[in-house]
């Protein structure tokens, strides 16, 4: 579609893929949307992105990024039938991180029947310098259907200008003003005994409080800076939840035989993510799906495993919960990721591993590119450090050695010293 054009939708659901080419100094892109009416949001929560997952109506859900053989998307989940007979329209967006435009190769912005996967709209947007925001396209209403507009419009101060320029409330740091030490006022006049009384008018009733601000941060870690505090965030409380996805790149991975032939790894390749755990009065335990020891959020050990996928998807993946209410009850937790079946190593399997605090900023990580037949991968280590948590990369593959479980070897390699024994799902 050329900029400026528009095409009619399928008032159903609707995938759109925000995506370009990444590779060296190409920064990082976040796909976002707002919900408008009369061209400014209701309230922030019409605004839906990293730190804002979905929209309360449901109509609106931001699933994530995927890096496939160097292309990168970030994917909202955009269903036009629960959309809000108020709206008017659904902005898409993209903000640079890191970067400008400029050095965003191939930007475009798909839109795909979800449930046919079927392409109904594409603009492909071009000619960008400076700018560190674009809005790409808008969904908007006329007589009565749904139509997608390729807008192409650029913001030189990235998702903030963004946001506010559509209503947002953007939590911006606090600066304390230099204290004024004003005059004592003069002491009140004596009135004389026959002066009535003054007239007490009823007050007015005070103003709503505001709104508590969006807040735009979001913390990567990498070799460089592998570490965040989560009291640093405001991640003091409330739950965390350890995301882990994947995909698969290339369908074959570089060992099994004594020749060196490639391994074909299989439809129903099974990661499990597990969590070594030692607790502040000493006890040491596991939460994973093997053994069924999928733990306990409200009891120890305050960690508690979702159920088993095999698909890794954004929108699912393997999912940790952490309950920081009880953060002083832990000593240190490690995230680790075993392979269960279906590959020999994690070679040309790229994860990216997000840790979601429910009162700060997300966390998240890629793991680098597996060059060793490793089949465990410790993730993150989170240790106590008087109270607050420090979040620490790890995004170390180890090999076990022959007849050596993966528990086993990333036991030893963090030194937890637990006793194993075999088990099954």
């Amino acid at each position: 579609m050329p900029k400026g054009s528009n095409a009619p939708v399928p008032t159903a659901a609707l995938r759109v893929e925000v995506g370009w080419r990444s590779g060296p100094g190409v920064p990082d892109a976040d796909a976002s949307a707002l919900l408008l009416v009369g061209g400014k949001v209701r309230s922030d929560a019409d605004f839906v992105f990293y730190n804002q997952p979905a929209h309360t109506s449901g109509a609106v859900r931001h699933e994530g990024k995927r890096d496939a053989g160097g292309r990168v998307t970030d994917t909202l989940l955009v269903d036009l039938a629960r959309v809000e007979p108020a709206i008017e329209t659904v902005v898409l967006a993209a903000s640079a991180d890191g970067g400008a435009f400029g050095q965003v190769p191939d930007l475009y912005v798909e839109v795909r029947d979800a449930a046919q996967n079927r392409v109904v709209a594409r603009f492909d947007s071009t000619g960008a310098t400076v700018e560190t925001a674009f809005v790409l396209g808008e969904f908007y209403r006329r007589q009565g259907a749904w139509k997608f507009r390729a807008v192409g419009q650029g913001y030189g101060s990235g998702l903030e200008g963004l946001a506010t320029d559509f209503g947002i409330t953007v939590d911006e740091p606090q600066h304390t003003a230099p204290q004024v030490t004003a005059p004592a006022p003069p002491p009140p006049p004596t009135l004389p005994a026959t002066v009535p009384p003054p007239v007490h008018h009823t007050p007015p009733p005070p103003p709503a409080p505001p709104t508590a601000p969006v807040s735009l941060s979001k913390v990567t870690l990498t070799k460089a800076a592998p570490t965040v505090s989560l009291a640093k965030q405001g991640g003091t409380s409330g739950v965390m939840r350890v995301n882990l996805n994947w995909e698969v790149r290339k369908q074959f991975s570089g060992w099994g035989s004594k020749r060196g032939r490639a391994i074909a790894l299989h439809n129903d390749l099974d990661l499990d993510l597990c969590a070594l755990f030692e607790l502040a009065d000493g006890r040491k335990g596991v939460v994973q799906s093997l053994g069924n020891a999928f733990g306990a959020l409200h009891q120890p050990p305050y960690i508690h495993l979702d159920g088993d996928d095999r698909t890794g998807a954004v929108a699912r993946g393997e999912n940790l919960t952490v309950n920081l209410d009880h953060r002083n009850d832990f000593r240190r937790i490690l995230v680790f990721v075993t392979i269960y079946e279906g590959a020999r190593s994690f070679a040309d399997l790229h994860a990216t591993v997000t840790l979601q605090p429910q009162f700060g900023a997300p966390i998240d990580f890629s793991l680098d590119e597996c060059t060793v037949p490793s089949t465990v991968c410790a993730l993150a280590l989170i240790t106590n450090h008087g109270g607050d948590l420090v979040v620490q990369r790890e995004a170390r593959y180890l090999v076990p050695e022959r007849g050596v479980s993966p528990q086993r070897t990333v036991d030893h390699a963090y030194g937890w010293g637990m006793n194993w024994t075999p088990g099954r799902k």
